[in-house]
């Protein structure tokens, strides 16, 4: 007979219980001895990390389970140069302030500071958003947002700028009364400033325009001022324009020959050379740095038998919509392109306003558009757009660089490539310092371009010997250059 035992009930063990609990115990027991000894001071050490306070032995402790030291700082580690940090100034996304010494004392609460530019306000000298307020100091001072071109970690064109009190007839001047070149930003350390700290940028202006001794003579902005020219000029008002000047009314000026009214003369039509900027072709307005001298070149190069009489019409620009009126692509930031509306109103409206009103030709090798810097742009998209009315292209300073070099560069290949007419002659000038001495690199790149622009236009059509460059070494970009090209130019074009 089988018999069964009953179950026996089960030893404790104490010891194995110990050992569980003890355990973690052994083990913290170890790693703070270890702790405490390594390295000088031990655990006794001074707190390190960032706020360790008394906390340092915590971060002990993390080091050695981490291997790497206690006050690590990936970020810091990732920076490899701890010194200066020297970036662009419209990268910086709080933005930077500007402060100004006004050095003459002539901006008051009434005539105050204002900043023109090319990325905030298309260069408007009275933009009452861009005024600078003043401070205790006598100085003035301005907070500029980052400009939206070099947001989200893009970078954009930089920052060109100018300062003015409310118009161009008073902008800044150097000590000798000359107009400066356009401001730029240089790059400025940061490495000190807190998170979120606007770096303050310091500059100062010299003179104004209203120290200019003919400031107060009046130019041609007055209807009833006196021309100031060579020859004989007439007024002629037309009205209309694009990007904002729909509404706008301007004075045509109009350059006659010697001998327009001679009774012989009464049925003859003269070749005609239409300017953009004209309000600076025959004389210097106030506040404007120089002119062309488009009346005395004209009437030396007739007198002299080198060209036949010509007639020559200025038509001045509209001020504050200019960049829009004689922009024929999107390639400046901000700035409208208006240049296909300001062509339209341009062949349609002053053309024939000029037509009816004085004896120039219409035939289109008689007839020249003409310009400098984007009036030179807006001449050549005229020339292209329509080969009916325009045969021969005065071009000067093309901003072929300027922006978005892709969007010019674009706009011609499409322009050229049409089929149809291409201009009869084409004169390009351009200055080996368009942007001054000290951004030699970037005049060099603009040459560059209108190097290339000379040969396309040659192999879209316009005969070699229609095409004539003039890269005058040291010139800049300014009115006494292309005043001094001129002659060459109006020669070239004009001569049968």
């Amino acid at each position: 007979m089988m018999t069964t035992s009953a179950p026996q009930p089960r030893r404790n063990r104490p010891w194995l219980v110990t050992g569980v609990l003890l355990g973690p115990v052994a083990v913290l027991t170890v790693l703070i001895a270890a702790i405490a000894y390594k390295g000088p001071g031990g655990l006794f050490a001074p707190p390190v990390g960032a706020g360790a306070g008394r906390t340092g032995g915590a971060n002990a402790i993390g080091e050695l389970l981490s291997g790497r030291p206690a006050n690590y700082n990936a970020h810091a580690a990732s920076s490899a140069d701890p010194g200066p940090k020297e970036v662009d100034p419209e990268s910086l996304p709080q933005g930077f302030i500007l402060v100004v010494e006004d050095k003459a004392r002539l901006a008051t609460q009434t005539s105050p500071i204002f900043i023109a530019s090319n990325l905030y306000n298309n260069w408007n000298p009275g933009d009452r958003s861009m005024m600078l307020t003043p401070q205790s100091d006598m100085r003035w001072r301005i907070e500029l947002p980052q400009p939206v071109q070099w947001r989200e970690g893009k970078r954009g064109p930089k920052l060109e700028f100018k300062f003015a009190r409310g118009s161009w007839e008073l902008e800044e001047l150097r000590d000798d009364m000359s107009a400066p070149g356009n401001r730029t930003l240089s790059k400025i350390d940061v490495s000190g400033l807190a998170p979120g700290e606007k770096p303050t940028i310091e500059l100062s202006v010299s003179k104004w325009g209203d120290q200019r001794p003919e400031y107060r003579l009046k130019g041609l902005a007055d209807p009833y001022a006196p021309i100031r020219a060579t020859g004989d000029v007439r007024r002629l008002e037309v009205v209309g324009g694009a990007g904002g000047a729909e509404g706008l009314t301007r004075e045509v000026l109009v350059w006659l020959p010697p001998g327009y009214d001679a009774p012989d003369n009464a049925g003859r039509v003269y070749p005609v050379v239409y300017l953009h900027d004209g309000q600076n072709v025959f004389a210097k307005p106030a506040g404007v740095p120089g002119e062309w001298g488009a009346d005395e070149t004209a009437t030396k190069l007739i007198a002299g038998g080198t060209v036949g009489p010509f007639i020559v019409v200025g038509v001045p620009n509209s001020g504050s919509s200019r960049m829009s009126e004689y922009l024929p692509t999107a390639a400046l930031p901000e700035v409208k392109a208006a240049g296909d509306a300001y062509a339209e109103w341009f062949v349609g409206q002053v053309k024939p306003r000029v037509e009816r009103a004085f004896r120039v030709a219409r035939e289109r090798e008689r007839v020249t558009v003409g310009g400098s810097s984007l009036g030179a742009a807006i001449a050549l998209h005229l020339a292209l757009e329509y080969p009916g009315q325009f045969g021969n292209v005065l071009a000067e300073s093309l901003p072929l660089t300027t922006g978005d070099a892709s969007a010019w560069s674009g706009w011609l290949e499409r322009s050229l490539s049409r089929k149809g007419e291409k201009p009869a002659r084409v004169f390009l000038g351009v200055g080996g310092r368009e942007f001054g001495e000290s951004r030699a690199e970037r005049s060099a790149a603009l040459v560059k371009a209108v190097e290339k622009l000379s040969a396309d236009l040659v192999a879209s059509g316009v005969p070699a010997k229609g095409v004539k460059l003039v890269v005058e070494e040291g010139a800049e970009h300014t009115e006494s250059a292309w005043a001094g090209r001129l002659p060459g130019a109006f020669e070239f074009l004009l001569s049968k």
